[in-house]
């Protein structure tokens, strides 16, 4: 069975009023993101976004599943970025320079110098990453990406630069892992136009380049497979560029020369070619 997702289109602050040619208009709103969801689809593992900014997003961290049930939600959020356009200097931040205390870490964020602790990092068309649930992050102005996360609607914001939004200090920095700092992903051929684009304990993401293949999938662990333009075919049939759909049973997939595919799936564990 293969599903054609929809999109919800989401205005927000850092949005912007002009798109990328492939999105359509913005209709005059600050458009900031597109989701792609199937109704009833709000209990399905993951979920596609792609996001537009012109300013920079809040200095923010997503709890963990333990984290998460314990306030009532189904899942924490683990993320993965997929930068797609960059304007020059454009940049994210992901985890901290150094190790803080939770009660530095919550007089930065009363004080704005939360922003400067953070590590920021230029980026480029191309760069990926996967942002465990803890890590502190924000995505910067002049970007076009693609996220995968697991699907929860959870954020605690530490500094949102003056925006009039509700903060969550004691959530955010109960939820944050002063740890860590993950890097950009390093992409891993795995064979018959296939390579490994993220992978953490979550969740996978495949980048599919002129080749095919039979991938499993099944209604209790499904596909979520993302167009990124050219010719692709799932099961014979074409998918749109920029359009996601969802497999749930085994699909047979062909990606022509220029064309790229994601695919993304529950777990670390690489889905076999059948």
């Amino acid at each position: 069975m293969l599903t054609r997702l929809e999109e919800h289109r989401v205005s927000k602050p850092w949005g912007r009023t002009q798109l990328p040619e492939r999105f359509g208009p913005s209709d005059g709103d600050r458009l900031g993101e597109i989701w792609f969801q199937r109704d009833g689809g709000s209990n399905d593992a993951l979920l596609v976004k792609y996001l537009f900014t012109s300013e920079r997003l809040s200095v923010q961290v997503h709890p963990d599943d333990n984290a998460a049930t314990a306030a009532g939600h189904d899942r924490g959020k683990d993320e993965a970025w997929l930068i797609l356009d960059a304007e020059p200097g454009a940049e994210i931040a992901i985890g901290l320079k150094e190790r803080l205390s939770a009660d530095t870490l919550r007089a930065s964020a009363l004080d704005g110098s939360i922003v400067d602790r953070l590590d920021w990092r230029a980026v480029s068309p191309g760069d990926a990453f996967y942002s465990p649930a803890g890590t502190l992050h924000a995505i910067g102005a002049g970007l076009t990406l693609l996220e995968v996360q697991q699907n929860a609607d959870i954020t605690y914001r530490f500094y949102d630069y003056g925006r009039d939004r509700e903060l969550h200090l004691d959530e955010a920095v109960a939820a944050a892992d002063t740890e860590s700092s993950p890097g950009r992903s390093v992409e891993q051929p795995l064979g018959h136009g296939r390579s490994l684009l993220v992978s953490g304990p979550k969740f996978t993401v495949e980048r599919w380049c002129a080749g095919g293949g039979r991938l499993r999938a099944s209604k209790e662990a499904p596909v979520w497979l993302i167009s990124l333009g050219g010719r692709t075919h799932a099961n014979g049939q074409q998918l749109d560029g920029c359009s996601v759909w969802i497999a749930e049973a085994d699909v047979d997939l062909e990606v022509e020369a220029g064309a790229q595919l994601l695919a993304a799936y529950e777990g670390s564990e690489i889905r076999p070619l059948l």
